[in-house]
């Protein structure tokens, strides 16, 4: 049943971080802080954030529309995006809501899809904590286990990451609603976004002035799937994003393909489930070995990346992407140590059909038999394949409206990304089709054509947070200018009473 009443529910309680959690985080060593050191971290925390005076008091004055509250900001996906987001506007005395479709402590890959063993960027980047020190993984983690196991770690555990995301939500105060999906998006003329969020009690329209997307690197669209597997029950074969039960692949040949770093985490995956062999198959000559994103790593791209000419944009992203990112050396060390993987180079899937009980795969090299195939092929944007999106997804604009490359330089993620102003801020394919349009904004990876990579990975994701909550809070601010203005002319508090210079009157 639909409702358009506000939502009933309350923002569950926070999580604890699970730092004994033997899944997820290796016992304290002998002497370390543990629980007791995580307790004086967040005492001064809580010191630093007051010193700050963070968060300001609440400054957006309160609205209504059709008898309903509306939300300042609505920001959809409580992963590490959604987190940083919302802590910035609050940083900024700005309300924001988070709705988040999975169960608390769940929320983005971390501890569901995700393969890797560790995360692949340095364990010294600052990632999500806005500048500052007390927030920062390399805090909580020496919090607890110890100045000599910090310097001792080599890569960030995937699950510890998790942990730590949950501890952030904790400490930052945020409002995350979880198991309340994002079904309908409607922007109207009237200064709202309409939002419909279905929970376990139906689904209930809301109203937001500004709504983010902090969908991650599907949420724009969805897996890319080749065409190749269409004729493959779909028991038979799973894209690396999917929910999978590793044990299924006991005994199993199982084909990856790809190369990059999610094809080998789903290769180690099969091959420590005890698959019978594993058959990576790769279209490239080689695998590549340099990562081209290190040497674009820097504040000039974070800040400079938005103001370059449409193609030097184009130039940058194109070739990365055409260059690949390499996967991490350790999870390939990880696959190889295993006797029964082969890598297949030059070959990429012709065909894949059932013969028998069997999937036989064809490359160029000849033909593969197989049990089951994993596709580690990325992800595309599709606004048109997700319902949520329906309203909104013929109006906006795309990157191959505004640009068209030069001939040999085509690319379809680029082709197809959001052409997103200033502040993320989706812009309309007409102007005036979609009336506000552009109180959706898009913080996520596709926009990284736009803006760089500032708003789906760890590296610069502070600064991406901060440069949309400025400008969500500039136009907050410029829209609600008459209030402000009244608000200062009936401001009355007197700074100085008169009898300060009573008795020096002439």
């Amino acid at each position: 049943m639909t409702s358009t009443a506000t939502p009933s529910c309350t923002a569950p309680a926070p999580p604890s971080p699970l730092t004994g959690n033997p899944a997820s985080a290796p016992p304290y060593p002998p002497g370390a802080p543990g629980l007791a050191g995580l307790a004086a971290l967040e005492a001064r925390l809580a010191q630093d954030l007051a010193w700050l005076e963070l968060p300001p008091p609440a400054w957006v004055p309160p609205s209504q529309r059709d008898g309903l509250p509306v939300l300042d900001v609505a920001v959809i996906g409580g992963g590490m995006a959604g987190l940083t987001a919302a802590t910035a506007l609050r940083h900024l005395g700005i309300t924001a809501v988070i709705f988040d479709q999975a169960p608390a402590g769940f929320e983005g890959p971390w501890a569901t899809t995700a393969r890797m063993e560790t995360l692949r960027s340095p364990k010294t980047l600052t990632g999500p904590a806005l500048g500052l020190p007390a927030l920062t993984f390399r805090a909580w983690y020496e919090a607890q286990y110890g100045v000599p196991a910090w310097e001792a770690l080599d890569k960030i555990p995937r699950l510890q990451w998790m942990d730590y995301l949950r501890w952030y939500r904790k400490v930052m105060g945020l409002d995350l609603r979880n198991a309340h999906r994002l079904s309908g998006l409607r922007p109207r003329g009237d200064g709202v976004v309409a939002l419909d969020i279905a929970n376990a009690e139906g689904t209930r329209t809301l109203l937001a002035r500004h709504v983010v997307l902090a969908t991650g690197r599907d949420g724009l669209g969805g897996a890319q799937v080749p065409a190749f597997v269409n004729g493959l029950p779909r028991e038979r074969w799973a894209h690396s994003s999917d929910v999978l039960d590793a044990a299924m692949l006991a005994g199993k040949r199982v084909g990856v393909v790809g190369a990059g770093s999610s094809a080998m985490d789903s290769a180690a995956t099969a091959l420590e489930a005890n698959a019978q062999r594993v058959d990576m198959l790769v279209r490239r000559a080689d695998i590549p070995r340099i990562n081209k994103q290190k040497a674009a790593g820097n504040p000039g791209l974070v800040h400079g990346h938005q103001a370059l000419s449409d193609a030097w944009k184009w130039r940058f992203r194109h070739y990365i992407n055409r260059e690949q990112v390499p996967p991490p050396r350790g999870s390939t060390l990880r696959v190889m140590r295993h006797p029964n993987v082969r890598v297949h180079l030059s070959s990429p899937v012709l065909k894949a059909e059932m013969a028998g009980d069997e999937i036989h795969v064809t490359t160029p090299r000849g033909v593969i038999a197989l049990d089951f195939l994993f596709l580690s092929t990325g992800f595309r944007i599709d606004w048109f394949a997700r319902e949520e999106f329906a309203t909104i997804a013929p109006h906006v604009r795309a990157w191959h409206q505004r640009y068209a490359p030069p001939s040999g330089d085509e690319d379809q993620e680029l082709h197809d990304s959001p052409d997103v102003g200033p502040a993320f801020e989706l812009r309309e394919k007409t102007p005036g089709a979609c009336p506000g349009l552009a109180r959706v904004y898009c913080f996520n990876y596709p926009a990284a054509l736009s803006h760089g990579a500032i708003s789906g990975d760890i590296p610069a994701i502070s600064d991406g947070a901060r440069r949309l909550a400025e400008g969500i809070a500039s136009a907050l601010y410029v829209e609600d200018i008459d209030q402000h203005f009244a608000r200062l002319e009936a401001f009355s508090e007197p700074e100085v009473f008169g009898d300060e210079w009573a008795d020096r009157l002439a």
